[in-house]
C-alpha cells in the first residue's frame, strides 16, 4: 500500500511529470495548470475555487512523502504548489480568456519567484504546508493585482 501511495504522491506532486524537466519545473509546473483551469472554468470561479482547494489538500499530502523520500525541504521536482497557486490567481477571471492567463501566470510567477511579504512567511512552514501554502500566498496576490488589472483596462 505505501508502495502505490507513494507512486501516486510523485505522480500528483510532480503534476503528471512538469516538475521533471530540467530546466524551469516551476514553470512547467505553472503551465501545466492551465488545461485544468480550462476545464474547471466551465463552472465559473466557484468550479476554479473548488479545484484548488482540492489540489491544495491533495498538494500538501504529495509534497510532503516527495519531500520526505527526497529528504529535501521544497524539492524544485514538486510543482503542484504551483498549480494550486495558479488555480488561486485564475479564480477573479470570470471565464475562459486566454488573454487574462496569460497575464495571470506572468503574475503568479512574478509573486512566486520574488517572494514578497508576506509569501516568505509561509515558506517557512513544515513539510508540505511550506511548500504550498507559499504559493497560495503567492496566488492570492496574483488574484488581487488581477482584479486591479481587470478594473482598470477591462475585460481580459
Amino acid at each position: 500500500m505505501e508502495r502505490r501511495s507513494s507512486r501516486a504522491a510523485w505522480v500528483i506532486a510532480t503534476w503528471f511529470g512538469c516538475g521533471l524537466v530540467p530546466k524551469g519545473p516551476g514553470t512547467a509546473g505553472a503551465l501545466g495548470a492551465i488545461p485544468l483551469y480550462a476545464l474547471v472554468v466551465r463552472g465559473g470561479q466557484v468550479g476554479v475555487g473548488v479545484a484548488a482547494f482540492f489540489v491544495t489538500i491533495v498538494g500538501i499530502w504529495a509534497a510532503s512523502v516527495v519531500a520526505r523520500e527526497l529528504n529535501q525541504k521544497d524539492p524544485q521536482r514538486v510543482v503542484v504548489d504551483e498549480v494550486a497557486g495558479m488555480l488561486v490567481t485564475l479564480m477573479p477571471l470570470p471565464s475562459l480568456s486566454w488573454r487574462g492567463v496569460a497575464v495571470g501566470f506572468v503574475l503568479f510567477r512574478f509573486f512566486d519567484i520574488v517572494k514578497p511579504w508576506p509569501v516568505r512567511l509561509f515558506e517557512k512552514l513544515p513539510s508540505g504546508w511550506g511548500i504550498v501554502l507559499d504559493d497560495i500566498v503567492a496566488g492570492i496576490l496574483g488574484a488581487v493585482v488581477l482584479v486591479v488589472v481587470r478594473a482598470l483596462v477591462g475585460v481580459l
